[in-house]
C-alpha cells in the first residue's frame, strides 16, 4: 500500500511540474460496430518523452492515426496548445514502423524535403539540416541514396527528417520493431541523445516493455479492446539506463504485473 501511495504522489508531483502540450479528451473511435478506443483521456506534457504500451491489436496505431488526423475521431477531441489538433496549424511529425525515405532522393534531400515544402528561407533550411545531420551522425552519408543504406541508417534518416521540422509533437509507431536487438539498442540511444538536445514532445508506441522503460519519462498502459488507459507509471531512473540495474528491473516487472494482457 505504501508503494502505491508513493507512486500516486510521484505521478501528481510530475504532472504539477510540467506544462500541458496535448490534451486527449473523451476520445472514441469506432469502425461500424467495432469499438476500438473507448473514452480515452490523458495529457502529454511539453518536451516529454512518453511511451505507450499495449497488446497487439488494441488500437495503438489507430490512436496515432486519429491524433495525426489521418483518421477522424468518432467522438471527443485532441487539443494541442489548447486548440483542436489540425495539421494545417500544428507541426505534427510521424515516424512509421517501416522506413519511409523517398527512394530517389539523397540523405540530405530527404532531410530537407519537409522544410522545402514549407518554403522556409534557404539559410534556415541549410542551418537546420546541417545541425540535425551532425547530431544524428549522418553528415558523411549526405549524398547516399536510401538503397545504399542499412536499415538502421535509413531509419535514422527518417528520424532526422522529422526532428528537423521542430515539430509540436513527434509520433513514433514502433519504429524499431523490424530491427534486430543490437540495432534497436543503438538507435534507442541515438533517439534519446537527439531528444535531450532538441527537447521535442515525443509520443512513442511500443509493445516492448523493456524498450519503454529504457526510453520513457512516463509510460501509459493500454487495456485490450475497447481500449482505455489502464494505468500510468513515472520512470525516474537516471540516464543512461542500465537494463541490469535492480531499479530498472523493478520498474519493468511492475509494469509487466500491471499489464497482464493474457
Amino acid at each position: 500500500m505504501n508503494q502505491e501511495v508513493s507512486s500516486i504522489t510521484k505521478l501528481e508531483e510530475y504532472k504539477k511540474s510540467r506544462e500541458k502540450k496535448v490534451e486527449v479528451r473523451d476520445l472514441i473511435k469506432a469502425f461500424d460496430d467495432l469499438l476500438v478506443l473507448n473514452e480515452v483521456n490523458f495529457d502529454i506534457y511539453d518536451g516529454e518523452f512518453l511511451c505507450i504500451v499495449g497488446p497487439t491489436g488494441c488500437g495503438k496505431t489507430t490512436f496515432l492515426n486519429v491524433l495525426a488526423k489521418l483518421l477522424p475521431a468518432t467522438e471527443g477531441d485532441i487539443l494541442i496548445d489548447g486548440v483542436s489538433a489540425d495539421p494545417k496549424k500544428h507541426n505534427i511529425a510521424f515516424v512509421f514502423q517501416e522506413p519511409s525515405c523517398i527512394p530517389w532522393q539523397t540523405v540530405e534531400q530527404n532531410i530537407r524535403f519537409g522544410l522545402e515544402i514549407k518554403r522556409l528561407p534557404a539559410n534556415e533550411i541549410n542551418k537546420r539540416t546541417e545541425m540535425v545531420m551532425e547530431l544524428i551522425g549522418l553528415t558523411r552519408f549526405r549524398n547516399y541514396l536510401p538503397k545504399e543504406l542499412s536499415s538502421s541508417l535509413e531509419q535514422r534518416v527518417v528520424i532526422a527528417r522529422n526532428f528537423v521540422m521542430q515539430p509540436d509533437i513527434m509520433l513514433m509507431d514502433e519504429p524499431y520493431g523490424q530491427l534486430d536487438v543490437k540495432l534497436r539498442y543503438y538507435l534507442e540511444d541515438e533517439l534519446i541523445k537527439t531528444w535531450q538536445e532538441l527537447k521535442p514532445t515525443v509520443l512513442f508506441i511500443t509493445h516492448n516493455i523493456e524498450e519503454a522503460v529504457y526510453m520513457a519519462e512516463r509510460i501509459l498502459i493500454l487495456s485490450n479492446k475497447p481500449t482505455t488507459i489502464k494505468s500510468e507509471v513515472i520512470v525516474d531512473l537516471p540516464r543512461p539506463r542500465n537494463f541490469a540495474d535492480p531499479s530498472f528491473v523493478e520498474v519493468r516487472d511492475h509494469i509487466t504485473d500491471l499489464i497482464r494482457w493474457w
